[in-house]
């Protein structure tokens, strides 16, 4: 499902409890969400929450007997590519460069984490060099077809 994942922190919150669990009633997002924090939220702001959360088309729910159990919809790579997509935009005028530029200006990183980003950016690198798949195959077997 692709499109725009605009989630706030407490959807992203939900959304992790559910790519964890796979599946969840109300209750169990209640209860692994506080395990993370010093205040517990009440049953009806993440009941209310997954109802919008649903609206989004982002989960859905199935029945037992009263009880709703919540699934997500979306991927948890294609949210965090949206989220960060819209970030970059919004901060960077979508320019992935200078975001990552900022990050490494930003942060500490330690020399394993540096040489972890170094071998990303080879293999991001060769890839981008790595010749496409040949658009002629399908071809070659097109005109297979008609010399039959």
């Amino acid at each position: 499902m692709g499109g725009q994942h605009n989630l706030g922190d407490l959807q992203y919150a939900i959304m992790r409890v559910l790519w964890e669990e796979s599946e969840a009633t109300v209750a169990r997002v209640q209860e692994r969400l506080a395990q993370g924090e010093k205040h517990e939220r009440a049953l009806t702001t993440i009941a209310t929450m997954l109802t919008k959360m649903e609206k989004k088309g982002v989960v859905a729910h199935r029945s037992e007997g009263r009880i709703f159990v919540y699934r997500a919809l979306v991927q948890e790579d294609a949210v965090r590519r949206s989220m960060v997509s819209e970030l970059t935009d919004r901060l960077f005028q979508g320019d992935y460069g200078a975001l990552v530029s900022h990050l490494l200006d930003e942060q500490d990183i330690d020399r394993g984490e540096l040489q972890r980003l170094r071998a990303l950016l080879a293999a991001q690198k060769a890839q981008s060099k790595a010749p496409a798949k040949s658009a002629a195959k399908p071809a070659t077997r097109k005109e297979g077809r008609r010399g039959q």
